[in-house]
């Protein structure tokens, strides 16, 4: 008997009609002889609608009322699956975030998970139900309520499948698994069977979708085996894991893209010891999330700081930037909201130096203009404008062969133009 975790977002749960089908899934994992847990977000847009209601009212919502609002989405979900589930034949209870024991740090719109108290998910395994939980949720040490960001249903997933020791934890959704690109943009993107925790995690990191950052990162620091497949189709989808000798050496794993960032620089920044620490400290203090970072070369004792942030943080980023750039003396400051991030994203690129120079001419002959860059040992990032990422993902995922039936294969002997298998 198995115990396994199945998550489903917000499209797979849309309506009253995939609700049952859902429904219908864990009964028959159930019947199959699985124990079986349910982690849910939302129905459909149902968040969105919320944050449009809350900003219809206040441009700048306090995060603790926002959670109080945003909590209840789920919360809609998991009542209506528990009665489909009843409705079929079959024995099931939902529960909030908070009931199920799941506890977070205090940093409301984008708390983190601390632990799990899973006495009370357990009581009900043992007593033959289906478990309902609410994703995206969880509850403080003082009795806040507090939501995990977007996509947090994801960690919400495999921190229960961690807490419980599940056998897999399923992650459910509206595509097939993880590809090469966005099909969306790229029509002849290949879907990858297998991707180890270190490809994924830069992949969530610099755009893909499928999977929530912070849950990659769970998983990979409990051990949690991830599988991503389709709500609609009963074929296999990606499986997440450790990386070991039998999976596929590809030198890249996929291109991603992210226009969800905007570009912020401080311009002339006094060149001293301490000034970048002041303009990222009150970043930070102002819980304002910073992804690449460059400081220009000084000039007769000035320098510029550009940054990106999410766009969602603007606000806040905004606020802080303009304190520090009158704290610091600095000329001004300014905010491109019409940048975008493409990425080259795989572990083979760590002992292949002619990806690189095949990413940066393969773009350059496409016309396309690079306006920050930042590398990590197998993740290579460009900041580009918005209006040229489709052509840099058909280019980048052209370049590297990404659409064959074969992959570049690490053992290649001739760079940039790698031999293929």
């Amino acid at each position: 008997m198995a115990l396994v975790v199945q998550k489903y977002g917000g499209t797979s749960v849309g309506t009253t009609d995939r609700i049952m089908a859902v429904a219908h899934r864990l009964i028959e994992a159930k019947e199959r002889g699985d124990r079986v847990v349910a982690v849910v977000s939302a129905m459909g847009d149902f968040t969105d609608e919320l944050l449009s209601k809350a900003h219809a009212i206040s441009a700048e919502p306090p995060e603790r009322e926002m959670d109080m609002l945003l909590a209840t989405g789920e919360q809609v979900t998991i009542a209506l699956l528990a009665m489909a589930i009843h409705a079929q034949g079959h024995e099931a209870i939902s529960f909030t975030g908070a009931q199920a024991g799941i506890v977070s740090d205090s940093s409301h719109t984008k708390a983190r998970i601390q632990e799990i108290h899973a006495d009370r998910v357990n009581d009900a395994l043992e007593q033959d139900r289906i478990v309902i939980i609410a994703g995206f949720q969880a509850l403080t040490p003082e009795g806040e309520i507090t939501t995990l960001g977007r996509g947090g249903s994801d960690t919400t997933a495999v921190a229960v499948a961690a807490g419980l020791g599940a056998d897999v934890c399923e992650i459910y959704t509206d595509v097939d698994g993880v590809f090469t690109a966005d099909p969306r943009i790229e029509p002849r993107a290949r879907k990858i069977d297998t991707i180890s925790y270190e490809e994924m995690l830069e992949m969530a990191a610099t755009g893909a979708r499928v999977l929530q950052l912070r849950s990659v990162e769970f998983a990979r620091n409990h051990n949690v085996v991830i599988h991503v497949r389709s709500s609609f189709g009963q074929g296999p989808g990606t499986i997440v894991r450790e990386a070991d000798e039998t999976m596929e050496q590809a030198i890249i794993s996929g291109v991603t893209h992210d226009t969800s960032e905007a570009k912020v620089t401080v311009r002339d920044v006094p060149d001293r010891p301490g000034v970048a620490a002041e303009v990222f400290g009150r970043l930070a203090a102002d819980n304002v999330n910073v992804d690449m970072i460059i400081q220009n070369v000084s000039e007769q004792g000035m320098t510029d700081i550009s940054f990106t942030t999410p766009k969602e943080d603007l606000v806040r980023a905004k606020r802080a930037v303009a304190a520090v750039t009158e704290a610091l003396g600095a000329r001004s400051f300014s905010v491109d909201e019409s940048v975008a991030k493409v990425s080259l994203v795989g572990a083979g690129m760590k002992t292949h130096p002619g990806v690189a120079a095949l990413m940066f001419r393969s773009l350059a002959d496409a016309g396309v203009n690079l306006d920050m860059i930042s590398t990590s040992s197998i993740r290579i990032s460009c900041v580009i404008g918005a209006e040229q990422v489709e052509t840099a993902v058909r280019t980048l995922h052209e370049a590297f062969g990404l659409g064959e039936a074969f992959v570049i294969a690490e053992t290649s002997p001739s760079a940039p133009g790698c031999e293929k298998r």
